[in-house]
C-alpha cells in the first residue's frame, strides 16, 4: 500500500489543496462543453470570461457544470433560495480531512464505502457528500432541520445513479440539538463535517450579504441579494458559530465513542479561544485544527476526539485496516 505524500503547505487558486481539482483557473470552455447551459453566463470569449459572482443564477449554473465536468453529477439542483456555495472551498476541506484520517492511519487515506462520515447541515445542495464520495468513495449520513432542504438533497441522491446508496438523509426533529435524534445507538462515524451558521441573527446575516455586494463591485441595492443564497439556519444561529460550535461540542462529548474525529469549519478566527475552552471542558484527548486557503480568503476547521490512544489504535486496526485511498475518477 503506498503512503499518501506529505502535504506541501498552502501555496494563489494555487493555495487550495495539492489534490484539489480546482487549482487552476476556470476554463470556461471546457465547463460548457460538459454543461452548455453555462454558457449564457460567459458571453463572447470563453478562454478569457468572467462570471458576475453578484448573480446567483450564474452561480448555480457554475456549480452544476462543475459537479458535472469534475464530479460527473449529471442532474444538481437546488430550491430558490438556499444556499449555492462555491464548490472550490468545500472540496479543500473535504481533503483535508481526508489528510487528518491517513495521519491517523500510517498515512494512509482510507477509502470506501466502510468508511461512515457524517454532514451536519447537509443543506439542499449536498456538497460535502458528493465530493466525499467521488473523491474517497465514503458513505455519509447528511443530516438538517429544514424539511425541504432535505427533499432536495435526496432527489439530487436520487437522480444520479453514482451516488445510489451511498447518501442518507435525515431530518433533526429539534432545532436545539445537533447530534442528538441523528446519531442512533450502537452507530459510529469516522468523521463529522460541518459548515455551520455563523451570524448570530438575520439583520447580522443580511449586512454581510451586503457587505459581499459591494465588495463584488455592485452598487448598494435596497434588498441585498445573496449571490450564494441561504435560509435563515444555513446563515444564523442563536449565539452565532460560537453559539452553534458550544452546542456541538456539548452533544459531541455525550457520543464520544461514537465518532472518531468531530470536524467543524471556523469562520472567524476570534471564536478559536472559545472552541479550545469549550474542548478543554469538555476534556477532549486531542485537538488540532488545520489552517486551509483560497486566494486572500483563510478559513480553518478544528477537529477534536475523545478516544484515548489504545482506543485510536483499536479503531484504526478495527475498521481501516486494509483500507487504502480511493479517488473516483469522474
Amino acid at each position: 500500500m503506498m503512503k499518501r505524500p506529505p502535504t506541501p503547505p498552502p501555496a494563489g487558486k494555487d493555495q487550495l489543496h495539492p489534490r484539489s481539482r480546482h487549482r487552476d483557473r476556470y476554463d470556461f470552455a471546457q465547463l460548457v462543453r460538459s454543461s452548455p447551459a453555462l454558457a449564457a453566463f460567459v458571453p463572447g470569449n470563453q478562454a478569457e470570461a468572467t462570471l458576475d459572482f453578484a448573480d446567483p443564477a450564474a452561480v448555480k449554473a457554475l456549480n452544476q457544470a462543475l459537479l458535472r465536468h469534475f464530479y460527473g453529477v449529471a442532474h444538481w439542483d437546488i430550491p430558490a433560495g438556499y444556499l449555492c456555495p462555491p464548490i472550490p472551498g468545500r472540496a479543500d476541506y473535504v481533503h483535508y480531512l481526508a489528510d487528518l484520517l491517513a495521519d491517523s492511519n500510517l498515512g494512509i487515506i482510507p477509502g470506501g464505502r466502510a468508511v461512515r462520515v457524517l454532514d451536519i447541515g447537509v443543506g439542499a445542495n449536498c456538497i460535502y457528500p458528493i465530493i466525499g464520495h467521488r473523491e474517497y468513495g465514503w458513505r455519509f449520513v447528511g443530516a438538517d432541520t429544514d424539511a425541504v432542504a432535505l427533499r432536495a438533497a435526496k432527489n439530487i441522491v436520487a437522480t444520479n445513479p453514482g451516488l445510489a446508496g451511498t447518501i442518507d438523509c435525515r431530518l433533526q426533529p429539534d432545532p436545539a440539538h445537533v447530534l442528538t435524534n441523528i446519531i442512533n445507538p450502537g452507530e459510529v462515524f469516522d468523521a463529522t463535517i460541518c459548515n455551520p451558521p455563523f451570524h448570530a441573527s438575520a439583520a447580522e446575516a443580511a449586512a454581510s450579504t451586503q457587505r459581499k455586494v459591494a465588495n463584488l463591485g455592485h452598487a448598494r441595492r435596497p434588498t441585498p441579494l445573496r449571490n450564494f443564497g441561504g435560509q435563515n439556519n444555513e446563515l444564523w444561529y442563536p449565539g452565532g458559530e460560537e453559539g452553534f460550535v458550544r452546542q456541538l461540542v456539548a452533544e459531541s462529548r455525550q457520543f464520544a465513542r461514537s465518532c472518531y474525529w468531530f470536524t467543524t469549519l471556523i469562520s472567524k478566527k476570534t471564536t478559536l479561544p472559545s472552541i479550545y475552552y469549550f474542548l478543554q471542558q469538555a476534556e477532549a484527548v486531542q485537538v488540532r485544527t488545520i489552517e486551509m486557503a483560497q486566494g486572500q480568503k483563510k478559513s480553518r476547521f478544528v477537529a477534536w476526539t475523545f478516544l484515548s490512544e489504545e482506543e485510536q489504535e483499536t479503531w484504526r486496526a478495527t475498521r481501516w485496516e486494509g483500507l487504502v485511498e480511493l479517488r473516483v475518477k469522474s
